[in-house]
Order: structure tokens, then sequence, then C-alpha cells
């Protein structure tokens, strides 16, 4: 069987976002070189997402063009627009409230793509290509907007997620519904994000299968008094994605997980993480010293199984792999 491609994207942004900091410490960046070393061992190529905080990050603009340099990984973009310049109030907390980049207007959204896609370029010295959504918001005019800044690769789109119930702004638009959404790359449309189109941005969806017991039961997600315990037994939809708990079975659920996305002949395979979650404390379930070493332990056991099978890129590098195959099949 041919090697899957295996792409790991970082969320590169501050400390425990999730507690609505009113200052945000970006001392996670430290900790960065030790996931790079493992990911190299493994020749994996991580791609750093990275927002504002962390692009004014001394320590993380050394770490990230000594990465680029080497073609050891890729340096993106991710935009969270509540502390992303130019700064304008959308609510009266948007510290509190964080809202979503495609809840502003079109004219303050494209001057906040503009001026950290400018910013990312001067630090690190290279075009930036590759993006995700801060909190995994995209849609049609944000997508047109990065074809106007040049980017080629989004990686925003989590296929069957609706992403509704997490508010944004009070009285917003909110966040997408991605039920509807493909799970293989796809040149997304401006006009209708979850359809093929002839654009130059190619959607990398993220890695994520419903639950059999959601595919057999799917009503029992829907009835409030049944929802929670249903999750319990199983989450509806399994992330390649590093939850954070302690116990061994998240270990066997991202196993499980990259072994059904092989049989299912996928066309690749995308695991995430948040550059916090390597800081003890940075974000809400690794909380202690204990807990990055069982996540070490985790991803060194996955990447072991994996590097059997699949074959590390970053977005650009798949963006070109892919259309290399479709050339192919098309000759």
């Amino acid at each position: 069987m041919p090697e899957t491609p295996l792409i790991v994207t970082v969320d590169a942004e501050g400390d425990n976002l999730w507690s609505k900091p009113r200052a945000i410490t970006v001392r996670n960046a430290e900790c960065l070189p030790r996931f790079q070393l493992l990911c190299e061992r493994f020749r994996l190529k991580p791609v750093y997402l990275a927002n504002h905080e962390m692009a004014s990050c001394a320590a993380f603009v050394e770490f990230g063009r000594d990465v680029a340099l080497r073609g050891a990984g890729e340096i993106g973009m991710h935009l969270h627009a509540w502390n992303s310049p130019p700064l304008e109030s959308l609510t009266n907390d948007d510290l509190f409230h964080q809202p979503y980049l495609i809840e502003y207007p079109d004219r303050v959204m494209r001057e906040k793509i503009h001026a950290i896609t400018g910013l990312l370029e001067e630090r690190f010295e290279r075009k930036m290509v590759s993006h995700r959504a801060g909190r995994w918001a995209l849609d049609g005019r944000y997508a047109a907007m990065l074809l106007d800044e040049g980017y080629l690769v989004d990686c925003s789109v989590t296929p069957g997620v609706d992403w509704r119930a997490n508010p944004g702004a009070p009285g917003g638009s909110g966040a997408p519904d991605y039920t509807s959404f493909p799970q293989r790359p796809y040149f997304l449309s401006p006009a209708d994000p979850s359809v093929a189109s002839n654009s130059a941005l190619l959607e990398v969806p993220m890695t994520v299968f419903a639950s059999r017991l959601f595919r057999w039961l799917p009503w029992m997600y829907r009835v409030p008094v049944l929802r929670q315990a249903a999750g319990r037994v199983s989450p509806a939809r399994s992330w390649l994605c590093p939850e954070p708990l302690l116990e061994q079975h998240n270990l066997e659920a991202m196993l499980q997980l990259a072994r059904r996305a092989r049989h299912a002949g996928m066309t690749h395979m995308q695991l995430m993480l948040h550059s916090s979650d390597l800081l003890p404390g940075g974000s809400p379930g690794f909380g202690s010293a204990r807990a990055i070493e069982q996540l070490y332990s985790h991803l060194e056991r996955l990447f072991e199984e994996l590097s059997g099978w699949c074959r590390g890129m970053t977005l650009i590098e798949f963006r070109d792999h892919w259309l290399a195959d479709r050339r192919q099949a098309a000759a």
C-alpha cells in the first residue's frame, strides 16, 4: 500500500486561551523545540499556524525561522480576531466573548487578514500560503479574502462537526456547520466552501470520523437527556488529536482512528494540537508535568506506528503532492 501523507498541524497561540486571559502570555514557545525534535525523529514536518501573539514572540520567531530554513516544517497563519490588529471592538468585551472573524464587517476582516499576513511574512521572510481559521470558523467571504492574499492551502474544515453551539459575539452570526462538508481534499469555492471548484485554495480537512454508536443510533445524540450518557460511552466524532486525558484509552482511540483512515483509503491524515498543550497548565487538560510526559509518551507510540506506513508532509508539500496525483490520474 502506498505511503499515506501525514500532516501535523499545530495552532501556535498564547497560553491557555480557554481561560480568556486579560493578558496573553506565550511561555509555550519555549516548549516547541522538544516537540520538533520528536517529529524530526519520525521524519514528520509540523506546520506551525501562528497567530498574532506568537508572531510577536521573539522565541517563537527564532524557532520558526530555523525550522523553515532547514525545511523541517512550515510556518502558516492562524487568526484570532479578538486580539489581532487592527483592533476594532465588536462587543462590550472581545477578550471575553472571543468573536469569530466571520462576525466582523468585511472591511475589518480584510484588514486583519492583511495585517497578520504582512507581519508573518516580515518576521519569517517568506510568503504565507497555509492557513487555519481561529476557532475553526471559515466562510466564503473569508476564503475569498485568503485567495486575494495569495494563500494556497486551508485546513479549517472539520467534516461532520457543527460548531453552532459555540457562541462568539452575542447576537452574532456564530460558528459554521461543517456537517455536510467533504472528508477528502478539494479546491473550495468561495461561493460555497462545501463545494469543489477551480479556485487555487486547496482545503485539507481535519481527520474526523463518526463513531460507530453515532452511525447506528444518531438520535441518541440529539436527545438532551441521552446525549451526555451517549458521549461518555462513545463521543459522536473522533479526531486525530491528543485529548487532555491521562488514561491510556486516548492513545488507543488515536491508533484506531488512524487504522480506520488507512482502511478507508484516505488520501491523507491530519493530526492537530495546540502549542499550549505542550506547556504544563497551558491548556485545560494538560495541567501538570505528568500530563505532558503522558502526552509525549502517547505521541511517540502513535508516531512509531504511523512511521511504518505514513510519510510526513507540510501543507504546501501536500498540495503539490495532490496536484501531481491528479495530473497523473488524468494522463
